[in-house]
């Protein structure tokens, strides 16, 4: 058990959107999708492709925080 009393906490950002390959099927947010192309499909076979799939997360009402002293995740509703 720690000791942390949690006084200093940032608010995480919520889930966004996320886009799923069609060739390897890796599932990555817009935001790290750097070059517009998959990253696993160029890494394990050198081709940039640009075919996603659009998948919707559920909002579930719940805020999170991190604190920053233990690094800690809180989860209201």
């Amino acid at each position: 058990m720690t000791s942390c009393k949690h006084l200093t906490l940032v608010l995480l950002p919520g889930k966004k959107n996320m886009l799923r390959c069609r060739h390897c099927h890796l599932t990555i947010s817009a935001d790290e999708l750097r070059g517009g192309y998959c990253p696993e499909c160029f890494e394990t076979q050198g081709r940039k492709r640009y075919d996603f799939d659009e998948i919707e997360v559920e909002d579930q009402g719940k805020a999170r925080y991190r604190c920053e002293q233990c690094g800690i995740i809180i989860e209201t509703e």
